[in-house]
């Protein structure tokens, strides 16, 4: 089980505490002691809504002692986060949950002890975390997806049964609800089947040294149990939305769409409005549609989402959230002009992006101080060398603050390609006008100067050349595939 909050963003605002007496159903009491404070808050993290990935924080303030309560509402038994400084630790909170919660400071997830009511589930929730999740040796990666086929399987084959022999305990005990047990049989389930299924693809990124594996006749016949990809018992686990994600994808690859075809995504929206049944279709197809919104045409995103809001979603349960996120991205989107700059290169002239109107920009963000940027070097070369007279430009953006350490590794190593650099760095107008969050950071740019692709192969990718070949014209070619704007 993995927990999805990593870092605070939001504004710390403190909760009011009200008084219990007024509360009914849905009310959560958390008070606990922490030994050896380092903060004076600690949080609950609960994710509100399936398709925003935001959550609704409640803080209490700990005292001088470490001690601490807080009190919040939930609608149903859901997953959420306990958050100290910097760690986090899961929590399952059902209406009605009054626990004390304690744990050392340096560690909330290794110490975290509950007693009261919802103590049972919770205490099972950090030992499975604790085993299964803690564990490297229960992880895909880095070490097993190394494996080949059968030696795979056997582990996860190993790892599943593991878990069923935990499992036999939370079970058999009636202190924990159905929904709990439903949630954590999920876990187990959908873990091994998304394992499973996103195997081959993985493997192929991770270990570089070899191709693609041929995977032997029966290996996806685990996918043919109709229960498996509707199972309304598994609604609220998110590995369970994830795995049917990946089977969308699945199913598309497996008829022959690649992700650079015009019409992928309309292709995967089209099968999970056919295939998914129940309350996780419009949150499966919302996830899709997010999808789109990041790499799919600002068209056809925008017809999309108009016949999601039309015929999937009436009671505007999902839309509002979705529209959100069109509006947010809509200026990235493929299709959408890429923001011009006027960037000086190594060599003195002054360069914009619209010198290169009529070619394919392969735009590289990178720093002299960024690891992985310099891993990407040889990489750089090799392509270059690989397209040298096509209609391509290779642009490498530095966003180096040291003027001379750039020109002096540019020139010394000979690199190909446009070297330019971008004055402020990562803070700068161009980078932000990219919304760069890190480097190294790659960019496919049509022939028109429209977005052709925002997250590319990495040079590195022997993926990366076929993903090129394949984007030469290809701006032109959604014109003739794409619904008129505002149908499907």
């Amino acid at each position: 089980m993995t927990c999805s909050f990593h870092k605070l963003i939001l504004p710390l605002v403190l909760a009011v505490l009200l008084p219990l007496a007024g509360w009914g159903q849905g009310t959560v009491v958390l008070t606990g002691k922490i030994s050896g404070v380092t903060v004076d808050t600690v949080a609950v993290a609960v994710r509100e809504h399936p398709l925003d990935p935001k959550e609704q924080l409640t803080y209490a303030r700990v005292n001088n002692k470490g001690e601490f309560s807080l009190a919040l509402r939930v609608d149903g038994p859901t997953k959420a986060d306990l958050v100290y400084a910097d760690d986090v630790a899961a929590l399952w909170l059902e209406p009605g949950t009054q626990m004390d919660v304690r744990f050392k400071a340096n560690d909330l997830a290794g110490t975290v002890r509950f007693k009261g009511k919802g103590a049972e589930a919770n205490s099972y929730l950090a030992d499975f975390d604790g085993r299964f999740v803690e564990n490297d040796g229960f992880q895909v990666l880095p070490d097993n997806i190394n494996l080949y086929e059968p030696g795979f399987i056997s582990f996860l084959d190993y790892r599943r049964k593991e878990e069923q022999k935990f499992l036999q305990d939370v079970s058999e005990d009636a202190n924990v609800s159905a929904a709990f047990r439903n949630y954590v049989q999920a876990e187990v389930n959908y873990s091994y089947a998304n394992d499973r299924l996103t195997y081959q693809d993985l493997r192929e990124q991770v270990v570089a040294t070899e191709g693609r594996l041929k995977m032997s006749p029966t290996y996806y016949d685990f996918l043919n149990d109709a229960g498996l990809i509707n199972s309304p018992s598994a609604l609220q686990n998110e590995t369970y939305q994830e795995f049917l994600l990946n089977y969308v994808h699945h199913l598309a690859a497996t008829a022959g769409h690649k992700k650079l075809d015009p019409d992928y995504y309309q292709v995967c929206y089209n099968l999970a409005k056919d295939k998914l049944q129940g309350d996780v279709r419009p949150i499966v197809m919302g996830r899709i549609l997010q999808e789109t919104f990041r790499f799919a045409h600002v068209r056809q995103s925008a017809a999309l989402l108009e016949n999601f809001r039309a015929s999937v979603d009436p009671k505007n349960k999902y839309y509002p959230v979705l529209k959100a996120d069109f509006d947010a991205h809509k200026h990235f989107a493929i299709g959408s002009p890429a923001p011009d700059f006027k960037l000086v290169s190594v060599a003195g002239d002054t360069l914009s992006l619209r010198s290169f109107a009529g070619k394919l920009v392969y735009v590289n963000f990178w720093r002299t101080t960024s690891g992985l940027s310099l891993r990407d070097l040889p990489y750089a070369q090799e392509l270059a060398k690989k397209f040298n007279g096509q209609n391509i430009v290779f642009l490498n953006i530095a966003l180096d603050e040291n003027e001379p350490a750039w020109k002096q590794l540019v020139v010394s190593k000979k690199l190909s390609g446009v070297h330019v650099r971008a004055t402020g760095g990562q803070r700068g107008p161009v980078a932000r006008s990219y919304m760069l969050q890190e480097v190294p950071a790659y960019f496919l740019i049509a022939e028109d100067g429209t977005f052709l692709n925002t997250k590319p192969k990495r040079l590195s990718s022997r993926a990366a050349i076929d993903e090129i070949k394949e984007s030469f014209g290809k701006a032109a070619t959604y014109t003739s595939v794409l619904a008129p704007e505002g149908k499907n």
